[in-house]
């Protein structure tokens, strides 16, 4: 019942999210109608999808996390480190709990109003949904160490938290004669202080014994902000600020519109499209894949749904086409992060918005427009590289003919799914829309295409499918509330500035910094993923490559285009473990089959960071 409530209201939020931003449009533009605090309602509805759209992700147990390497361990280590991961997932849980509970305690916090309510409502979803996490750990422990484990955690977790205890005390009562309460606060402070790295090392190990990314990124900040001090109210704050962002909010919207229609007949049309255009001819059908899979991915921003979703029958096109099934499966696998680099991108969204103050130092008047163009080029050579290697392991010598009346009836019966990225770069590129209005008009669209106009699915089937999507952007945007504090600490500290100071003072020629940091963001691709990544790494590259003399434009295409082929580098790459599970193969020969598509990658990416001209030569 309660799972049926959460699914239910989170679908009610995509649809007021989406309808809401476009109704205020009509109001002010059309009938001249000024909507007081807009822009603070649709952003603090955001944020409360972002909160249930996480603790749904968290309950379908699909958190954002590295490859589970003691997997491969023997029985007894697994249980000792799953209890252990139990452990440190309750404790760190707890303490995100009560460092936002304090915000809702703090009288000065959050009171500006939206929509008849003070924001310090739409605030409170946050620490309710590390509470609700926090009982599924326990619903969820297994067996009575698992109880155990979680059980100490949370103790563990109260203890540590008397920062936030002894502010919400003070705030509730006035009473701040608390000594022993303040001496646990200054012990656990302390004790972060002298053993700040062994932490930091630990959490980064339970990152790869399962423990989801947001918890670990979380408990790293956690302890750095109680080293400096206990300034823990920060990171809930920072959160917010990050989550409660138009640009962020439009990310779920592109995806749970990508995610929509490729869950409805949308692929299918597609395929049947491209097939009729170029199957003809050699290597007709992987153009076609290509694609299909370049423009999906381009939506969801994470390249594992678009294989998730439309692999398996892209797998069939292909190999019924004559294509060898490993081959295809390769192909397939390779290209499922290609569309990062075309508009309206999830990622270079993310990229320009989270470091924009940074972008503007460099480079006065920048804005996600001139990314986009910037990586245009750069993601046509990309896809064109896979097309062309495609077509080489394409043998098949029977082929249908070229049909004029086939392009014709597929094209007819595609007008629709072609006429949506047209209409969201024409609306956005022109300004009549701003990015969280395409964003909202893409999820209106998709959902009426697949509901009233080709009825894919019926009212039910509908809102099942939006709620199937809602954990793929929930694992995105706890992501990024959790590296929104780290990327704050980071700033403050200066360390973009110290890191910069160290490479120039080691490193002296502008071509090997980039050969270098190119081998540092396939690592950072491969065992990040790249919302994380962008904001907690894309600023230490930002101030590098400016040192250098490097384009921020390029500087951006070329981190967006490591991170993506950091999915498939071996041996923890994202995308080579939803190979393996979509295909039903062994990781390693997921890794074999790659291979050859991964150095084309790579060569790509050395063209496009030692050419400049490939990211500037489309800007003015």
């Amino acid at each position: 019942m309660l799972k049926k409530i959460e699914d239910t209201f989170a679908v009610a939020l995509v649809a007021l999210l989406s309808v809401t931003a476009l109704v205020i449009k009509v109001m002010q533009d059309n009938l001249h109608l000024q909507v007081m605090d807009a822009d603070r309602i649709i952003v603090n509805i955001a944020f409360v999808f972002a909160c249930v759209a996480g603790l749904i992700t968290w309950r379908e147990k699909r958190a954002l996390s590295l490859a589970n390497v003691t997997d491969k361990f023997p029985e007894k280590a697994r249980k000792v480190f799953k209890a252990v991961a139990s452990f440190a997932t309750a404790l760190i849980i707890t303490q995100l709990f009560f460092a936002s509970f304090l915000q809702i305690t703090n009288p000065d916090q959050f009171t500006a109003r939206a929509l008849f309510f003070a924001e310090k409502v739409y605030f409170a979803f946050y620490p309710l949904c590390f509470l609700m996490i926090l009982i599924l750990l326990f619903q969820c422990a297994e067996g009575k160490a698992g109880i155990v484990a979680v059980s100490a955690g949370t103790v563990f977790g109260v203890l540590t938290s008397m920062s936030a205890v002894t502010g919400i005390i003070w705030y509730w009562t006035g009473n701040s004669d608390l000594p022993a309460l303040y001496a646990l606060a200054d012990g656990w402070n302390a004790f972060c202080d002298k053993s700040v790295l062994l932490l930091v090392v630990v959490l980064v190990v339970l990152a790869f014994a399962g423990v989801p990314l947001f918890v670990v990124i979380s408990g790293i900040t956690y302890v750095i902000f109680s080293k400096a001090g206990g300034y823990i109210d920060v990171i809930p704050i920072e959160a917010y600020s990050k989550l409660a962002d138009k640009s962020i909010a439009a990310i779920p919207l592109f995806t749970i519109a990508g995610y929509v229609l490729a869950q409805g007949s949308a692929g299918k049309r597609f395929v049947e499209l491209f097939r009729a255009l170029f199957g003809w001819f050699r290597g007709g059908t992987v153009v076609a894949a290509v694609l299909v899979l370049t423009f999906f991915s381009t939506f969801t921003g994470v390249s594992g749904v678009t294989i998730l979703a439309l692999g398996s029958l892209l797998a069939v096109i292909l190999t019924g086409s004559g294509y060898e099934k490993d081959r295809a499966e390769s192909l397939i696998t390779s290209c499922g992060a290609v569309g990062l680099l075309f508009p309206p991108s999830v990622a270079i969204i993310m990229y320009a918005s989270s470091n924009y103050t940074v972008i503007t130092q460099f480079e006065p008047g920048f804005d996600v427009i001139t990314l986009f163009v910037g990586a245009l080029i750069p993601g046509a050579v990309m896809a064109l590289s896979m097309i062309v290697l495609g077509i080489v392991f394409d043998n098949k010598q029977d082929r249908p003919a070229f049909s004029l009346k086939a392009i014709a009836k597929s094209f007819c019966n595609c007008v629709p799914e072609l006429l949506l990225p047209v209409l969201i770069c024409v609306t956005y590129f022109t300004g009549f829309f701003n990015l969280f209005q395409v964003a909202s008009f893409a999820v209106i669209y998709a959902v009426a295409l697949v509901f009233l106009f080709r009825r894919d699915f019926g009212v039910k089937q509908t809102a099942r499918v939006i709620a199937d999507s809602v954990p793929v952007s929930g694992g995105i945007l706890f992501i990024i509330g959790a590296a929104a504090g780290l990327s704050y600490w980071m700033q403050d500290a200066n360390i973009p500035e110290t890191v910069t100071l160290f490479i120039t003072s080691y490193v002296k020629n502008k071509y090997v910094f980039l050969f270098l940091m190119n081998l540092a963001l396939l690592v950072v691709g491969c065992l990040m993923d790249i919302y994380s990544a962008i904001l907690l790494v894309s600023p230490l590259f930002l101030y590098s490559a400016a040192a250098f003399g490097v384009p921020v434009v390029q500087a951006g295409v070329i981190f967006i285009m490591n991170l993506s082929i950091g999915f498939l580098t071996p041996p923890v790459g994202m995308d080579l473990f939803i190979s393996s599970y979509t295909f039903k193969k062994p990781v390693g020969q997921v890794i074999k089959g790659v291979l050859p598509f991964l150095i084309v990658q790579l060569v790509v990416l050395l063209l496009i960071t030692y050419i400049p001209a490939f990211t500037t030569c489309l800007i003015k």
